[in-house]
């Protein structure tokens, strides 16, 4: 029996190259809020979350409200290219020639994001992904490549995506100039336990659940577990409906979640927080009988003093 038919799935969805389920939250309204804003304003955008926050899925959903006769979208990942690759690429993916010199890539993409804009009246969108690995050059670079008709009027959207530390990067004194040409700056913030425990419900039921397949204190448990990182949630509720199949349980239970944060290789001290999840019971009788060895060994020696 396949893992998804015993649990009345059509498709798993925590799995990233399967069916895509965007799962709206207060926090994803807002970051969508702030992409249409930069969208329609026109300029520098900072989209920023630690690891596995959800930003690509964001931008993916973003991307797909754009009119294409509007907009053009360019995506670019900043990891995989040199500097002059990456100017290289840019031009590439605009539609222009692209050269082997710095200088001509900056004309020609000047010239493209002129052509787009004014000819063809749409709005070039770059996104440029794990924007974290920027240099410093680059960065001084952008205000030059993007600097259209002495700053009065922006052009085109460009946003950069990547970890926090690229406002760490931004804030030293060097990038003032960049930064106050900024406008919006958001950082995606951790799933509170009510997001994640929807997230994880809603995607069950989107995918064809109409029972209820994690147990209270195991879904709790991913949740203390993932310390709300949707990336880490959707990896141990893969983990979990294969080792689940794999003991023919129906229901995932909290012994169950263990293995698979084990499997994981998750933190010890999310392990320890669901830990306390699955046994609480037990935890205050450990720390009680603690308190009283504690106690009496205090006593103990104070009447031998």
């Amino acid at each position: 029996m396949d893992y998804t038919i015993r649990y009345g799935l059509e498709f798993n969805p925590f799995l990233k190259n399967s069916k895509e389920i965007f799962v709206s939250t207060d926090e994803s309204k807002e970051v969508l809020f702030r992409l249409d804003y930069l969208a329609k304003t026109k300029g520098f955008g900072l989209l920023t979350g630690s690891s596995g926050r959800g930003k690509t899925t964001a931008i993916r959903k973003w991307v797909q409200t754009l009119n294409n006769s509007q907009y053009k979208v360019v995506y670019t990942c900043f990891s995989t290219f040199s500097p002059n690759d990456f100017y290289r690429n840019l031009a590439t993916e605009l539609g222009a020639q692209a050269h082997y010199r710095k200088p001509d890539n900056f004309r020609v993409i000047q010239e493209e994001l002129t052509r787009l804009s004014v000819e063809k009246r749409k709005t070039p969108v770059i996104i440029i992904d794990e924007a974290n690995y920027i240099s410093s050059a680059i960065l001084n670079d952008f205000k030059l490549l993007f600097n259209f008709e002495m700053d009065s009027r922006d052009r085109a959207v460009v946003l950069l995506s990547g970890l926090p530390s690229l406002n760490a990067t931004l804030r030293l004194s060097v990038h003032e100039p960049f930064r106050q040409r900024i406008i919006m700056n958001y950082e995606l913030p951790a799933f509170t336990k009510e997001e994640g425990r929807s997230y994880v419900l809603d995607k069950l039921q989107r995918a064809g659940a109409t029972r209820a397949i994690f147990e209270d204190a195991a879904l709790e448990a991913i949740l203390n577990a993932s310390d709300g990182t949707p990336r880490i949630i959707n990896n141990l509720c893969n983990s979990c409906l294969l080792i689940g199949d794999s003991r023919k349980s129906d229901m995932i239970t909290a012994e169950i979640v263990m293995q698979a944060i084990n499997n994981n290789e998750i933190s010890s001290k999310s392990r320890a927080a669901c830990f306390y999840c699955i046994f609480p019971d037990l935890l205050i009788c450990i720390i009680f009988y603690v308190d009283q060895i504690t106690c009496r060994c205090w006593c103990r020696q104070s009447a031998d003093a």
